[in-house]
């Protein structure tokens, strides 16, 4: 399978900007894998597709302000570094920029010298290991001092940095937002569990590989990022009982997606777990815990477009996405949303 099969033509303009206000205002293509129908909706339409005794399952992480712009100390050059995931309690994996000039062993600063930053070692992909000196409490200071990590692609500035989150966002670690999550409403979610559905939540701290292109052409040589995850006993008991009650698991999100299965096995049991997960869901795989999905309109060639396809399949998945353009839909991280049933 090659990576250009999953190739499709975007105009630029589509690419969503700046967020939907209000949140689940946004459009909602709705595709149904049984009869390969696709309607067209609003988001705060979600509630009339689900039915009492499903699950929604979210993923809780939050966030993190993991950009910092600072100088190098010993010749004032801008410098940027972009946190990716914490290894002890001051050390962290990170991005920096430029990298040719901050070889280990060179001081950055940021805020006059409020936070300093050691570059410790290289680290693969061209990441830095990076250790901090400060006073005070860290988070503190990169609340103050960082911005949104906010893709490559989103080029307006971001007025509110609180709909970079989702209204249920509560572990501290992403780099990036479970963007599929960014439509719901406190009143939304709340319409949703008086219903009857349960929301659950797991966790997956989003990290930047998310935004990696696939540059293997063969996909099956594609190496995914790791990411950290963690399935709680409660939340997974709750899953279970509901696929046992013959309820739905609606995953909110790929990330969801990829939580749930890393941690069930073949018997469609979800175990509580936390770890690392890596795993790479494409066409020819088997789903063992999901059964519907909400997700965002995802870059061409992306193994987040893989795991749509595969649930389903590659040929309906680009049908889709090709009626999305032709709706002129909005795309990618502020963009609408897709329900797959």
């Amino acid at each position: 399978m090659k990576t250009s099969d999953f190739n499709y033509f975007l105009p630029e303009e589509l690419i969503a900007q700046t967020p939907m206000e209000p949140r689940d205002h946004s459009r909602l293509l709705v595709y149904d894998r049984g009869d390969k129908s696709i309607r067209h909706m609003h988001f705060y339409d979600l509630p009339s597709f689900l039915k009492k005794g499903d699950a929604l399952v979210i993923n809780n992480t939050r966030v993190i302000p993991a950009r910092l712009l600072g100088e190098k100390e010993e010749t004032h050059v801008p410098v940027e570094i972009l946190l990716l995931k914490r290894l002890e309690k001051d050390l962290w994996e990170a991005l920096v920029r430029p990298g040719r000039r901050l070889p280990p062993g060179t001081f950055c600063s940021f805020g006059g010298g409020l936070l300093r930053a050691e570059i410790v070692d290289r680290a693969p992909e061209g990441a830095r290991l990076v250790r901090f000196h400060y006073e005070g409490v860290f988070e503190e200071l990169l609340d103050k001092l960082g911005q949104m990590p906010l893709p490559p692609y989103i080029h307006e500035q971001l007025q509110n940095r609180d709909r970079y989150q989702t209204v249920y966002a509560k572990e501290e670690g992403s780099a990036a937002a479970p963007t599929a999550g960014l439509h719901f409403t406190p009143e939304l979610m709340d319409k949703i569990r008086d219903m009857g559905v349960e929301i659950i939540p797991v966790l997956l701290h989003v990290g930047l590989g998310t935004f990696r292109p696939v540059k293997e052409d063969d996909v099956s040589n594609h190496q995914m990022h790791v990411e950290h995850y963690e399935v709680t006993p409660e939340a997974a008991e709750a899953i279970n009982r509901v696929r046992k009650n013959g309820g739905r698991c609606i995953c909110i999100g790929t990330t969801s997606v990829r939580t749930l299965e890393t941690v069930t096995g073949e018997d469609c049991i979800v175990r509580a777990e936390s770890g690392d997960t890596g795993i790479f869901i494409m066409p020819g795989y088997t789903f063992h815990a999901v059964d519907a999905l909400v997700t965002n309109f995802h870059l061409p060639q992306s193994t987040l477009l893989m795991l749509v396809s595969a649930l389903t399949g590659r040929d309906e998945a680009l049908r889709v996405y090709e009626e999305a353009v032709r709706e002129r839909y909005r795309f990618f991280s502020f963009g609408d949303a897709m329900l797959i049933l």
